[in-house]
């Protein structure tokens, strides 16, 4: 894993079906919509439930409770034990999984074909029948606990966590999904149930599925065993981040190696910027060894084994973050490149042959990111959510051919301005 009472009877409203060539939607009476994409070529089947509830939602004194309930999740149903669970689809060569993000909880199973059922029934059933067993809640909250202190011990993993705090203090979504040692030590059965109760929207979830078989199988099935969620509506309203101050600050750990992270609030999830903004921050920080700080910090002056960049839409702001561990006497010459590279790109525009390259590489990252049948079926999930629908490659890849040098270079003035930058380092105690 990684990071119902009370609930009112399905509305009688009429399904809904729609059809592309990528993927087809069947709409259950409870709102739940069911997203499939057939591949004629595999033996596997990949599905998920994804939950438009994160730990965003969570109030202050919930801190890490969504993450706590994907864990509870697996510890025991109206009519299946943990070991049940665990078993039931490990026995057929299956693999079961879930995580917790800010905005979305998932889960989801792969399993070869003939036990796509098995996967689906066990996917309702821990999504809308867990009980969570008081013993197993005392367990699984120290498992947690010690989930925590593996992050903490991992200084690349718990600066990001830490500067999210800095872009958006005293909001959610500066919160760690994992929580607080306090919050998670406060959680039990009522808890959850409470958490649960207030956010579930079956308008808002989505049963995800990519593998061989037809359509009309998988709303069979999904139907069998999601038809009967009562209809949920929740009144939930998610407040955006308001004002945003630049903040710098140095902490002293017990490390080897300074940490260092910038950023700011970037643009949200239907920003019609969004696409040419993660060209840049790809063409920057991204995956691949060409990216000009890469170049430059790594392979031309050696002061880092890795640096990155990030761009995290949300669905009413976002986040672009770069992270970088170094030695403590380069830190400050690390970040000067840094900010001679933004310099650059704010002040040079791409030539043709530059902006053609960027684009050629980021169609290909993209069309390499959906060959995996499993990446697919997740984003297919999340888009629904967020969007409603799910762009194909062809109308990505036209989108991002009609990028401009001239929008990039404007959008790289906007939010690649070093005085708007909040700064987090982690300095090796003396």
């Amino acid at each position: 894993m990684k990071r119902n009472n009370g609930r009112k009877r399905a509305n009688p409203k009429a399904t809904s079906l729609s059809t592309t060539e990528e993927y087809q939607i069947h709409t259950l009476a409870n709102g739940i919509r069911i997203a499939h994409k057939q591949v004629p070529y595999t033996q596997i089947a990949h599905c998920g439930i994804m939950l438009d509830i994160g730990s965003r939602d969570e109030l202050p004194h919930q801190q890490g409770l969504a993450h706590f309930w994907e864990h509870m999740a697996f510890k025991g149903t109206e009519k299946r034990s943990s070991y049940h669970v665990i078993n039931r689809l490990e026995n057929v060569g299956g693999e079961l999984n879930a995580y917790t993000t800010k905005e979305k909880i998932c889960f989801h199973a792969s399993v070869l074909d003939d036990h796509f059922e098995k996967a689906m029934d066990l996917l309702a059933d821990i999504t809308f029948h867990s009980v969570f067993p008081d013993k197993q809640i005392e367990r699984e909250r120290n498992v947690i606990l010690e989930e925590m202190s593996m992050y903490v011990d991992s200084p690349e993993d718990a600066i990001q966590d830490d500067f999210d705090q800095l872009i958006f203090p005293d909001h959610a979504l500066g919160s760690n999904i994992l929580g607080t040692a306090e919050t998670v030590n406060s959680f039990g059965r009522e808890q959850l149930y409470e958490f649960i109760n207030h956010n579930i929207d079956t308008e808002r979830i989505v049963v995800s599925s990519v593998s061989r078989l037809p359509f009309s199988k998988v709303i069979r099935i999904a139907e069998k065993y999601l038809g009967g969620v009562p209809h949920c509506k929740t009144n939930r309203e998610r407040v955006a981040p308001t004002i945003y101050t630049p903040v710098r600050q140095e902490r002293e750990r017990p490390i080897q190696q300074a940490q260092c992270a910038m950023g700011q609030p970037a643009y949200a999830l239907l920003d019609e910027r969004r696409l040419p903004f993660f060209m840049l921050v790809n063409l920057l920080g991204g995956p691949g060894m060409n990216s000009r700080f890469n170049l430059s910090l790594r392979e031309k002056y050696g002061f880092v084994y890795s640096i990155e960049a990030n761009y995290t839409p949300y669905l009413d702001t976002g986040f672009m973050g770069i992270f970088f561990g170094t030695e403590k006497k380069q830190l400050n010459k690390s970040i000067a490149l840094i900010h001679k590279e933004l310099k650059r790109i704010r002040e040079v525009p791409l030539s043709t042959l530059q902006l053609h390259q960027t684009k050629v590489q980021l169609m290909g990252q993209l069309a390499m990111s959906e060959e995996s049948n499993m990446s697919f079926m997740l984003m297919m999930a999340k888009s629904i959510l967020d969007t409603g629908k799910v762009d194909s490659l062809p109308e990505i890849f036209t989108e991002i051919e009609q990028i401009t040098s001239g929008q990039l270079q404007e959008i790289a003035v906007d939010l690649f301005n070093e005085q708007n930058f909040s700064y987090l380092t982690f300095l090796p105690e003396e």
